[in-house]
């Protein structure tokens, strides 16, 4: 049986679970552990990152607050929520906690409900925000797996297209790390803009990472989203280069032998898999032939996209 997820409770002056925050952590299948001390909490959080840390904010002292403070500055601990809990009536600290880093602060003054609602938030928020990629502010491989499924789940035709950049990397050589962000972003907006302006809410982008994005669109919206895209992409991609590169379409850098060979102006390949001809059961064979289609697709010239069209050999067409 899968362990339940853990939650970290200090408490400074040693007191007990609150009572509320038992019913919560029970009706969530979460398993609350009292850690003694601030230094088993970090050493704990070292070991293997919570769910959740929560700390006494009546404790005496600022040992409480010095642990949150020190959570929060590490970008390792920062990612796991934090929240403090108070058990009198006094907001006098608030801002204290949240000046230290913490993300909810929880009191008396709220009802029962209210306070399990805000922890409720708090994990959501924090679900969300993780599975965001920084750079992009897409979301990232949890959330387009769970938007698969969900497809998948709904029996509705979908398509999903699994876009990369060509000569990504050789552009980076050539120009900076910084310039290579730019065109990652370009490519975000481009992405999003189109999908959301041509699909609406029956569209999904998300970002694997790196060069690597995904759309999840209709079926019949395929030709006209990813010719799209590509459209936009070819216009503004040439403006990414000096003048020289994009006058002449092409520059010279070296392979990994070291030798000079022409590098063509970056393009977009673009696999698409349905489930038109296909019955899935999991979104990991779906990620498997997107990445067959999007390696195929980069074997073609230009900005392309390719569409899977074999059949499951008992499944009629729909």
């Amino acid at each position: 049986m899968r362990a339940r997820p853990t939650i970290l409770f200090f408490s400074p002056a040693d007191r007990p679970i609150p009572p509320f925050l038992e019913c919560w952590v029970d009706s969530k299948k979460l398993t609350v552990v009292r850690v003694p001390t601030a230094a088993a909490v970090l050493e704990r959080v070292l070991r293997s990152l919570p769910v959740l840390i929560l700390i006494d904010a009546d404790g005496p002292g600022e040992g409480g607050l010095e642990l949150c403070a020190r959570l929060k500055s590490d970008s390792y601990s920062a990612i796991v929520p934090l929240a403090a809990v108070a058990t009198r009536h006094s907001t006098e600290r608030v801002r204290e906690w949240f000046a230290a880093g913490a993300d909810e602060f929880i009191t008396p003054l709220f009802e029962p409900e209210e306070r399990a609602s805000r922890l409720d938030g708090l994990m959501a928020r924090t679900e969300r925000d993780v599975a965001v990629n920084p750079s992009t502010k897409l979301p990232g491989t949890t959330e387009i797996e769970r938007v698969i499924r969900q497809r998948m789940d709904s029996g509705d035709l979908f398509a999903v297209c699994y876009a990369d950049l060509d000569h990504f990397k050789e552009f980076n050589d050539r120009y900076s790390y910084y310039d290579g962000d730019r065109v990652i972003y370009i490519l975000s907006r481009i992405l999003h803009d189109v999908v959301k302006g041509m699909v609406g809410t029956k569209g999904f982008v998300g970002h694997i990472g790196g060069d690597d994005f995904i759309m999840v669109i209709p079926i019949d919206a395929v030709p006209a989203v990813c010719s799209e895209v590509l459209d936009v992409f070819d216009t503004l991609v040439p403006y990414q280069y000096n003048e020289q590169d994009r006058r002449a379409g092409y520059y010279f850098g070296k392979d990994r032998r070291g030798q000079l060979h022409r590098v063509p102006l970056m393009t977009l390949s673009v696999g698409v898999v349905t489930n038109r001809h296909r019955r899935f059961t999991h979104p990991a064979q779906v990620s498997e032939l997107a990445t067959e289609m999007k390696s195929y697709a980069k074997t073609q010239v230009g900005s392309v996209f390719v569409i899977d069209r074999r059949h499951d050999p008992d499944l009629e067409d729909r």
